[in-house]
């Protein structure tokens, strides 16, 4: 009966590695809000800007080129190859299709860890609930940014070093090859290189405490392979147009305790609200299989949970990384559980129930596990793709920043002559660089290892009103802020004789300097600006800037 030949119908149907693909764009558009989540963070402006400069040029930009405040300072575009690849995607395509490439990106990554829990965990039915449990802690970092490679990598390293781990070590020279391309891809390849060392740590600490004489050979053997496989890995990090300087950098930038202090995704796991629901049950299961494999003298994924805990603990932005490689262990961990609470001491109902799921999910696999053509996957990749081009109502299907965040009314204000050095905070100038670059730079926006430590303290200085603010806005000249109503700048800046409103549209509000720059007279409509407010407390050229910008609201180049 087992060596029965399959019926090719079931190659065709769906398999929970196409649930499994399915998964993140679910959590997307049923939980949270869709496209506007995948834009949910002002950096990917930049990003893909970027990526049209290279296009443009033909080389990789070396020194700023969005700024006026470092204008030429040394730049590392180190996400250099994201940037590419997907400002070419949005040069045809628009920002649409950045968020739906980026998606079927976390579409593969979850593919492809359903399937290696399934080879940890016999039960399916487990290996998917893990999955889905992963996928939830993933979701804080749904972003269309360069890190969802970096998920992409992490699952796949995994995989392989964990089939070395097996015996089928042919695929760990594939590893460095894979390391060029991550290292140009984000800066998140360090984790590669913790994986792959973490795979050696925990056969070196088999070779020195199993107490069992035949495999303590064995794991040395593994531990020489790994170690080997982390020194090629490495080296292929210096594959990349910035050579060892890169390597520098990096080390300076996760050195600078700034860094730790002001960025939100460097500060501690926090367990409150949606992010603790998946993130905690997660935590708890991942200590167990931690222990237990403990237990098993099994200590590669003892220190991998351990590791990545850690770190998840000390920085938010590691929680996904945490969750993904705890996945692997929580499965088989939970697999061994249900086979014990059969022969536990427990009531009799528990062991039938766990008798039975155990069951009816080995059943369930020798139909689920029957090689597949995937089409689901393929026919839910081109319907996801196909949802951001047709036209519809839904906020979630459409590929644009969140107006309700972003200042989107404020742009035609800010294309006028007169706003020529703008400040603003680090997300907003992300999204100008995208709407107004390079008719506009920025005062700062997200890339915080290029502004460095002292720059970064000077702005949040100037933003927390702290002393010689107007001192700072001065030195760099500038002449025009763009704030929340609700910042507290914006209301020492009402203030302020030297800063008059020139557009509030209850979101975002707009100031110009009350002194023109030099060779610049004021315009009319800054003069009538200048007289006494209306009944509203708002200037008449307010009403006028609303208006005016009902009819475009985006650069002309965007195409989202």
């Amino acid at each position: 009966m087992s060596g029965a030949k399959p019926n090719p119908v079931v190659r065709v149907l769906p398999s929970l590695t196409d649930v499994a693909f399915v998964l993140p764009a679910a959590f997307l558009f049923l939980v949270m809000q869709g496209a506007r989540t995948m834009l949910g963070d002002g950096d990917t402006g930049w990003h893909v800007r970027t990526g049209e400069w290279i296009l443009q040029n033909g080389r990789i930009p070396r020194a700023d080129i969005f700024s006026y405040t470092m204008p030429g300072q040394p730049w590392f575009a180190w996400e250099w190859l994201w940037d590419l690849c997907f400002g070419w995607l949005h040069q045809r395509w628009g920002m649409a299709a950045v968020v739906a490439a980026s998606l079927l990106v976390l579409c593969l990554t979850f593919a492809l860890l359903f399937r290696l829990v399934r080879r940890k965990c016999g039960n399916d039915f487990l290996a998917i609930a893990v999955t889905a449990l992963t996928a939830a802690g993933c979701s804080i970092h749904y972003l269309a940014r360069p890190h969802l490679f970096s998920f992409l990598f992490i699952v796949v390293f995994y995989g392989i070093l964990d089939r070395a781990l097996e015996g089928r070590a042919r695929g760990l020279w594939l590893l460095p090859v894979l390391m060029v391309l991550w290292t140009n891809l984000h800066g998140g390849f360090l984790a590669g290189l913790i994986l792959t060392g973490a795979y050696a740590g925990g056969e070196l600490a088999t070779w020195l405490l199993d107490g069992d004489a035949e495999r303590r050979p064995a794991a040395l053997r593994r531990a020489g392979l790994y170690l080997a496989t982390a020194a090629g890995c490495f080296a292929a990090t210096f594959v990349n147009p910035y050579g060892y300087h890169l390597h520098q950098h990096i080390v300076e930038y996760l050195r600078d305790p700034q860094l730790w202090q002001t960025i939100q995704e460097f500060q501690p796991l926090t367990f409150q609200g949606p992010v603790g629901f998946f993130a905690e049950p997660m935590f708890v299961l991942a200590l167990t299989a931690a222990l237990w494999n403990v237990y098993r003298r099994r200590f590669v994924y003892s220190i991998l949970v351990f590791g990545w805990g850690h770190g998840a603990l000390m920085a938010a932005r590691n929680l996904p990384i945490f969750v993904l490689v705890a996945a692997p262990a929580v499965a088989e961990m939970l697999e061994h559980l249900l086979y014990a609470l059969q022969q536990a001491p427990v009531r009799g109902w528990v062991r039938q129930a766990s008798a039975r799921f155990t069951a009816i999910g080995e059943e369930f696999s020798l139909v689920d596990r029957i090689p597949r053509f995937h089409l689901a996957s393929a026919v839910a990749a081109a319907m996801l793709v196909a949802a951001f081009y047709v036209p519809s109502s839904s906020f979630k299907l459409r590929a644009q920043y969140d107006p309700s965040r972003y200042p989107a009314k404020a742009l035609s204000v800010l294309r006028a002559p007169e706003s020529r050095r703008i400040f603003t905070h680090d997300e907003w100038g992300d999204y100008l660089i995208y709407n107004l670059y390079p008719l506009k730079k920025v005062f700062v926006d997200g890339r915080s290892d290029f502004y460095g430590a002292s720059f970064g303290k000077k702005y949040q200085d100037v933003m927390g009103v702290k002393f010689d603010w107007e001192k700072d806005l001065s030195q760099y000249s500038v002449d025009t802020i763009l704030l929340p109503v609700d910042e507290s700048l914006a209301g020492a800046l009402k203030q302020s004789p030297k800063w008059r409103v020139v557009y509030d549209d209850g979101m975002a509000i707009i100031f110009r300097s009350a002194t023109p720059a030099p060779g610049q007279p004021l315009t009319v409509k800054e003069h009538q600006s200048n007289r006494v407010p209306s009944k509203d407390k708002r200037h008449p050229d307010i009403t006028a800037a609303r208006g005016s910008d009902q009819t475009r609201t985006q650069h002309p180049s965007t195409r989202s």
